[in-house]
């Protein structure tokens, strides 16, 4: 038998007894060697291993001294190993059940982070960004002096932004897909719930667009007050952003538009 293959054999003897160790632990009903075995795993990184014997003991250590302990790292196991999910759902819980610990701010900021971790991207559904908004929120009104503030901030911040990007891009899609009412209407909406919007200028010319192109699309019955949308769609625009690069063709809007005008009167 030569050295390696006596190394590797040692290996796999150590590593089947580790594994065997660790089987017959699970099955068995020590709470005490559970505890420190799963606190081993914790300090080494095996966050599933000291989750799974957390699991087992947290029922049967339910109001004693180490409970609250072990719910924490519960979490924290599951956030190490990325499953926020479950991380979330366990800090909220430990908030709720030890709202007088010394570990309850930090783990109601964990929990909003973990929905600040679940966040899709911009195009795809945004609760969870909602969520974490509001939680990050919440944080800061059960915490106003913690230090974590400002970290809450600078999230809130990057996830509004988020939310306005998803709103601008809704709304430019009606556009884009010559669905001009609809895009008047998710415009308007957007311009309400975001009115400082980076994407104003752009999103105010979109509507004046939507509004001259779905009079010029229109049967002449409605013309005659859709040319004069446009007209004062116009004038909103112009008031606004009077250097605007679209300025130009907004003005080649206008004059199309009150030429109409004049020729209906």
């Amino acid at each position: 038998m030569t050295r390696n293959t006596t190394v590797l054999l040692i290996l796999i003897i150590i590593l089947f007894g580790a594994c065997s160790g660790y089987e017959k632990l699970l099955k068995s009903g020590d709470v005490e060697a559970k505890y420190e075995s799963g606190m081993k795993y914790y300090e080494e990184g095996n966050y599933l291993r000291a989750a799974t014997l957390f699991s087992q003991i947290i029922p049967r250590l339910k109001g004693t001294a180490r409970a609250e302990e072990l719910d924490y790292l519960n979490a924290k196991c599951h956030y190490e190993m990325g499953d926020y999910v479950m991380a979330g759902h366990y800090f909220k819980e430990f908030v709720r059940t030890y709202f007088s610990s010394p570990r309850a701010e930090e783990a109601d900021f964990m929990g909003a982070y973990c929905y600040y971790k679940l966040n899709s991207r911009v195009e795809l559904d945004q609760t969870n960004t909602y969520n974490a908004i509001n939680a990050f929120s919440l944080f800061k009104t059960k915490f106003p002096y913690s230090e974590r503030i400002p970290e809450a901030d600078t999230y809130i911040k990057e996830m509004q932004e988020k939310l306005v990007e998803k709103s601008y891009i809704n709304a430019k899609l009606y556009y884009d897909l010559e669905k001009y009412k609809a895009s008047i209407v998710a415009i308007s909406n957007s311009l309400m719930d975001y009115p400082d919007t980076k994407y104003r200028e752009e999103l105010l010319y979109l509507k004046l667009r939507s509004v001259y192109l779905m009079a010029t699309q229109s049967v002449s019955l409605k013309q005659l007050e859709r040319f004069q949308d446009t007209v004062d769609e116009y004038y909103s625009f112009i008031d606004e952003f009077p250097e605007s690069k679209y300025a130009k063709e907004a003005e080649r809007i206008y004059n199309e538009s009150s030429s109409f005008l004049a020729k209906s009167n």
